[in-house]
This record gives C-alpha cells, sequence and structure tokens, in this order.
C-alpha cells in the first residue's frame, strides 16, 4: 500500500501500484467524459437501465441480465476508482451493493428472478 504523502490535500494519496495507475489512466476519458455531461443524464440512463433490468422476465430475462450486467459494471468501476480514498464503512457498503447487484444479474440470467 501506498504510504500517503504529506504535501498532499488530505483524501489523496501518493503514488500507486502499477496496475492501480494503468485503471486510473485508462479510466480518464471516461470520467472526463462523464464529468462534461449533465449529472441527470447519468441517473436517469443508470436508473433506466436498471428499471429496465428487473422488469424483463419470461423470454426476454436474458435481455433485463444485460441491462443490469451494465449497471452493475458501472458500479463496480466506480467503486475500483473510489477504493483508495473510501473509509472502511463505505468501501464495505459499496461493496455489497456491486455483490448483490451482481447476484441478481446472476439470477436475472438464468431466469430465477
Amino acid at each position: 500500500m501506498a504510504k500517503p504523502s504529506s504535501n498532499l490535500p488530505k483524501g489523496v494519496r501518493g503514488p500507486s501500484r502499477p496496475g492501480r495507475a494503468a485503471v486510473e489512466r485508462r479510466s480518464l476519458p471516461f470520467v472526463i467524459m462523464l464529468s462534461r455531461m449533465p449529472k441527470w443524464i447519468i441517473v436517469v440512463l443508470m436508473a433506466s437501465f436498471l428499471f429496465l433490468g428487473l422488469i424483463q422476465t419470461g423470454d426476454l430475462a436474458w435481455l433485463g441480465g444485460i441491462f443490469l450486467s451494465i449497471v452493475t459494471l458501472f458500479l463496480a468501476w466506480l467503486l475500483v476508482l473510489a477504493w483508495p480514498v473510501l473509509p472502511a464503512q463505505a468501501r464495505f457498503i459499496r461493496l455489497v451493493v456491486v455483490l448483490a447487484a451482481a447476484g441478481i444479474t446472476v439470477f436475472k440470467f438464468t431466469g430465477n428472478f
């Protein structure tokens, strides 16, 4: 784990591991794109995917699984990016949410939800 540098602002850590730095570098264009969009678009889009994912049943359950996969991957990506600055309780809660979303997605793909 990287040691915090004393000249960095509170909550900002020093250099990260090479793998993490690669993830942050590859995510930067997407983060910039999302930061330029109106915030309500992201919320409405993810809420729509969640709603559409949950209501698809029967022969279209696979489509619901795809929508839920998109939501789960988005939440997991945000968790990975925010992990270093989150306190332990916030990490745990967000991890539980991502795991629950992944579980519901698996159930949706198998037709049990």
